[in-house]
């Protein structure tokens, strides 16, 4: 099955992500017709780690400097602490997250890469979950959270941990083949009421 067959997913990643967050949902996508490139601020490979310990290098497909938003179809962001606290602190990973909202593409979160959302401006009204941890600044960035395996909101997909990745590899292969969403740019208009 070649749901995503013709789709570029950006995997956007650095030193600190947790490896089975990034393998496999990047082994689903790629599974479902997808071409996957791991961005990273760093060049070369990026450190893997499971939970604390530091495990595989990953390869680096394209450099962040290098790499344009509208190249890509949807957003991959894995979790792990130190990875998602080190991109939120880049104002180009960032600006190439928020990239992704503006043109209503889907992306898909796990665990603490939420965190990376509220840095982009675009936590506040949706609703989302992540790791336990995060949950209250997920709050008091303005969103609604919930506590689920996973939680999809126009194109938007969140889990909380590596428990949840069946699930999150499930709606977010489903989002990704829909493709673009309502456009999330400031100024956009929300969703209109139908007529009965």
């Amino acid at each position: 099955m070649s749901r995503l067959s013709g789709k570029t997913v950006a995997v956007l990643a650095t030193d600190g992500v947790e490896q089975v967050e990034l393998f496999e949902p990047v082994k689903a996508l790629k599974e479902a017709g997808a071409t996957v490139e791991v961005v990273s601020p760093k060049e070369g490979e990026i450190q893997g780690f499971e939970h604390l310990t530091p495990s595989q290098k990953i390869p680096v497909d394209r450099a962040l400097k290098g790499a344009d938003a509208s190249a890509y179809d949807a957003l991959l962001l894995p979790g792990g602490v130190a990875n998602p606290d080190q991109l939120r602190g880049s104002e180009e990973a960032v600006a190439f997250v928020r990239a992704f909202f503006d043109a209503g593409k889907p992306v898909a979160a796990i665990c603490h890469a939420p965190w990376l959302l509220i840095d982009a401006g675009v936590a506040e009204g949706r609703t989302l979950t992540g790791y336990e941890t995060i949950r209250t600044d997920l709050r008091n960035a303005g969103a609604n959270v919930v506590n689920e395996a996973v939680a999809v909101d126009e194109g938007l997909v969140t889990s909380r941990c590596p428990d949840d990745i069946p699930a999150f590899n499930e709606k977010m292969i489903e989002e990704f083949a829909e493709g673009r969403h309502r456009e999330q740019a400031q100024g956009a208009e929300g969703p209109q009421p139908t007529a009965h």
